[in-house]
């Protein structure tokens, strides 16, 4: 008889199936929303710091809280520089990859808080305001980039599904090239007029366009869209014929503009998951230098 020592007790779970559910845990909720919670908790009293602390004639960062808060900050974001680097170390625990990230979106968050406190709520058109404008800039984007990679991967899935199953991003190339290569044939008998316009299909790149289309997907010159009205009104207007050909050639175009669309909605939507990058890295750069600008101002020339 097998022994049941080792069983586990009906209703517990084991060690491996409370480290698969770990597995699946996101970022943002990590380790129970751990740095969520603490980044609040300090931001708080950061707040409640500044607002009732008296400080001798003014809250600006000539005070030592606004020394303080100013060197808290500029350390914060030294250290929420250093995720691209972390990335290239993958280690589990308390300070594996995912943890890492978690502390870098919330702490990215207090660091709006910590720097705004730090200006004493004091602008100008001046090296400091610039800092701290493209501090948010950068927290805004990374906000977006969350915001990119909780929903986008799933619409990127859904448009690849259909009714005959999943299509790759090559498979719809693929597809398109091969309706295109169909209609070819189909049109040879056309007339100039109809010709003309199944051609400019035909030579269009689907790629083509500039980047606002791609991010938008909006397509307004569209050589398979026009084709299929132009063809449409030039069957109105003509005698049907026995075999119809302007009919086939308009379900084969009306077949490729499908693809089309679901092919320009695939890139529109990996140009989003990717776009906050060109915003969110190089802005960080140039809050580093700025940041760098300010430091320099205030202890040599203040």
């Amino acid at each position: 008889m097998a022994s049941t020592a080792n069983k586990p007790a009906p209703g517990k779970k084991t060690g491996s199936s409370r480290k698969r559910q770990n597995t699946h845990e996101g970022f943002l909720t990590h380790n129970r929303m751990y740095w969520a919670k603490l980044s609040g908790g300090l931001a708080l009293a950061l707040i409640l710091l500044y607002i009732f602390v008296p400080l001798p004639g003014t809250h600006f960062g000539s005070s030592w809280l606004g020394y303080t808060l100013g060197t808290i900050g500029a350390l914060m974001i030294l250290w929420l520089t250093m995720l691209g680097m972390r990335k290239r170390a993958i280690t589990p625990g308390r300070w594996s990859l995912k943890a890492w990230t978690s502390a870098h979106v919330y702490l990215g968050m207090l660091v709006t808080v910590v720097g705004t406190l730090h200006s004493g709520f004091y602008f100008g058109w001046n090296v400091h305001t610039l800092a701290w404008a493209l501090m948010l800039l950068v927290v805004g984007s990374g906000i977006f980039g969350i915001y990119a990679y909780a929903t986008l991967p799933r619409a990127l899935s859904a448009n690849r599904y259909d009714e005959e199953g999943a299509i790759t991003e090559k498979q719809m190339i693929e597809a398109l090239r091969s309706l295109d290569r169909q209609i070819h044939d189909a049109a040879q008998p056309l007339d100039a007029q109809a010709a003309v316009l199944v051609g400019q299909s035909l030579e269009q790149d689907p790629f083509g366009g500039t980047i606002w289309n791609r991010v938008t997907g909006n397509y307004p010159n569209c050589a398979t869209r026009h084709a299929i009205n132009e063809l449409r009104a030039l069957r109105a207007s003509r005698q049907r014929t026995k075999d119809d050909l302007l009919g086939k050639i308009d379900a084969q175009l009306t077949r490729k503009e499908s693809m089309l669309e679901r092919l320009r909605q695939h890139l529109k939507l990996k140009s989003w998951l990717q776009a906050w990058l060109y915003i969110h890295v190089p802005v960080t750069f140039a809050l580093i230098a700025a940041l760098s600008a300010h430091v320099v101002s205030v202890f040599f020339y203040w």
